[in-house]
Parts: C-alpha cells; structure tokens; sequence
C-alpha cells in the first residue's frame, strides 16, 4: 500500500502521488531538469541545494545507487519528483535502489506525477517556490500552500556558504606536476579537479571563505572559480576576491556559478531567469568559432549582455564569447587584457556530453603562457618569482 503524498506550488497548484524517499514535508524552488540519465550526479550536485528537482525523464531508479558517482558527499537537493520509480534496480555497479538512498538521506520525495504536464506548468509560469507533504504532514491545501508562501524565495538567497568545503584539501595530480591551482569552492563537483588532475594540475580546493591571502599562500599558477548554488548577487566576497585576482592578473577560469561571479566582478549585473537551464542537452554557440557544443548546465540565473557584445571592465576589455541559440542567453566571456574566461556550463560532464572538455586545456594554455612570461622576465639563472603579479596589480584598489 502506498502512502499518499503531494507536490504544492506557490501558485496554489497541488499534484497529487505517492510517498518517494523519506516521508515528511519539504521547502524549496521547483525546477525541472531534462537529463535522460544522471540522476545520481544530479542529486549530489551542490548546485541544485535549495530546490526540489522536477525528473522530466520518465523512468528513474533504473540502475540503482552505486558508490563510485557521487559528485559530492550527500544529496543536496530538498526534494524530488519523479513519474514512474523503478521497482527493482538492474545494473552491475547497483549497490541499492534509488528509494532506499533517499529514504537514509532523509530526502522527501514524490513518485506518480504527471511530470509532462508539471514541466509545461513551470515553463509557463516559471520556477517557483513549493513543497512536497507526504505521510503526517500532508494537510489540507490552503495550509500547505500557507507554508510554500512562507518559504524563501531563490533570488537572494547566499547558499555557497552552506555547500562550501569546511577546510582546504588537495587533489594530487595524475603523474608529474605541471601547475597548481587555487580552486575556489562555491559547491564543486568531484569531478571537476578530477579533470585538472588528469592534466597534470594539482588543485587545491579552498573554502568559500577564503581570503586573497589564503589564495596566494598556495602560491598557485592559476585560479578556478566552480560551480554553486543560489543568487550570485549575494557573493559579494567571492567577487571581491574575483576581482583581486584580476588585479594580480593570474590566469583565471570560472564555470556556471563562476561565470557569473567573474561577470559581475567585471561590472556586468545578472538576472533571474524564467526557469533556467537543467539538463544534459543544452546547446551553446561559440561566436568566435561558429562551433555547437552541446553541454551539460545547471543554472536559474544569467549575466546580462548580448551575444558577441565587446564592453570596458575594471580590467580592460572583455566580450561575451558564447550564447545559447534557444534563449539568446549568455553562456561565457572572455578578458581580452588580463587571462581570464569562463562559461556557465560544465565541462566536467558529469553527467553530460563531453563536448566541452578541451576548455580546461584552455585553462593550462593560459597557465603556460604566464609561465612563458614570467621566465621571460626573469634575469638569467633566477629563481622563479610570483611576488610582481601577487602582489602588485597593474591597476590599483
């Protein structure tokens, strides 16, 4: 016998179904994501901390819950909603059902949702806050939507802080070491410094927190700005210190919640979008190239600007590199005077295409010509010296 259970939007909407998960009562924004697969990568991305995830895919549960696809050490998301739940996992990496994970992760979910007809509400109407009520704490409607309407709502919500890393750690890289790299964690995936490692590149992953002196003593070759959840309005720390890196002029690379913080460090303000890109299908254009990637995204808010769009910044020139065909919606900028781009999807592809891995050689091509540089500066038989571009920026405070 099931239990019965209902997803509550703010607009008063209810969808009725069946107890998923942990049993309960659940806050967050209602978003829907379109991947066909990678609902475990989805869950334990930080990204989507604050938001109860919409499955437009039909099916879910099917290959189980391993222990190797984690893209960080717990599910982030407040809840979950899904139409037709696997009833028994098939696949050899399985080491227990989808249900039985979120239940120990007291996750609250719902299972039975007409999930077409959801996603085309949220479409219209856009993200918005809800709840999923199941088991004791299922009441009548107008108390349920009462408790969605006294609910936070995501635009100017600071969550990096709670998906932060508690204390620095170190990725060791895969064979000799070629650079090193400050990672700032605004909710980082496992698989992103996997990636910088794989090139050689040891990453240190500092916290949210961390202070410009923090990042300088790991006297990095480059620094990382991830992903992360919630308003980029709100991090007025992270583009402060965005903005110091700039000055240092060391070779930056930012994605997704990244993306938006070097935009705003650089003057360009961000909006909140009707309801986002998540998913694993998204396309986005490179204006210098003409060249479709097709990438992996997982955001509700966007930098203000056009596609192609060349502007000043506190740091000399900068354009917006890349756009979304579907929306017009900017997707990357790059600095024409200091080393520094980013892009607001994840070319860690986890899960997602792989189109866009070369962009983290992008990133060790900046840090190799700083080093040119920098050698080349040097006199002969010097040490090496980070001191001119840590230091003493080109533009003053």
């Amino acid at each position: 016998m099931t239990t019965p259970a209902a997803l509550v939007l703010e607009d008063g909407r209810v969808f009725r179904g069946s107890a998923y998960g942990a049993q309960g009562a659940t806050l967050g924004e209602a978003v829907f994501c379109t991947g066909m697969t990678g609902y475990q990568e989805t869950l334990t991305d930080p990204s989507y901390c604050g938001q109860i995830v919409v499955q437009t895919a039909p099916q879910i549960g099917n290959t189980g819950w391993n222990d190797e696809d984690d893209e960080s050490a717990r599910i982030w998301v407040r809840g979950y909603v899904v139409r037709d739940p696997a009833r028994t996992p098939s696949n050899w990496r399985s080491r227990r059902s989808l249900d039985d994970e979120l239940s120990s992760q007291g996750i609250v979910g719902i299972s039975g949702v007409d999930t077409r007809t959801l996603t085309r509400h949220l479409r219209e109407r856009g993200a918005m806050r809800s709840g999923v009520f199941s088991g004791e704490a299922l009441a009548d409607v107008d108390t349920m939507v009462n408790e969605v309407l006294a609910s936070p709502p995501m635009k100017g919500a600071n969550l990096a802080g709670a998906v932060t890393t508690a204390r620095p750690y170190v990725v060791p890289p895969v064979g000799e070491r070629r650079f090193r790299v400050a990672a700032l964690d605004l909710g980082i995936k496992s698989n992103t410094p996997r990636q910088m490692s794989r090139r050689g590149i040891e990453v240190h992953v500092l916290p949210a927190s961390s202070t410009i002196e923090d990042l300088l003593a790991v006297e990095p070759d480059g620094v990382f700005l991830s992903n992360g959840p919630g308003d980029p309005e709100t991090q007025a720390h992270a583009i402060g210190l965005t903005a110091e890196t700039l000055r240092r002029e060391l070779p930056l690379f930012g994605i997704c919640f990244g993306n938006q913080i070097l935009g705003r460090a650089l003057g360009l303000g961000t909006y909140k979008m009707r309801y986002g890109h998540r998913g694993i299908n998204i396309p986005v254009i490179d204006i210098e190239t003409g060249k479709v990637a097709i990438t992996a995204q997982n955001h509700g808010f966007a930098l203000e600007g056009e596609p192609g769009q060349v502007f000043d910044s506190p740091f000399g020139a900068a354009k917006i590199s890349h756009y979304c065909p579907n929306d017009g919606c900017v997707e990357g900028i790059r600095c024409t005077d200091v080393p520094a781009f980013s892009v607001q999807y994840h070319p860690e592809a986890a899960a997602g295409p792989h189109d866009a891995a070369p962009l983290f050689d992008e990133f060790v091509t900046l840090m190799e010509a700083r080093a040119r540089h920098d050698r080349a500066a040097q006199p002969a038989g010097a040490d090496r010296v980070r001191v001119s571009r840590m230091t003493q920026g080109k533009k003053s405070d």
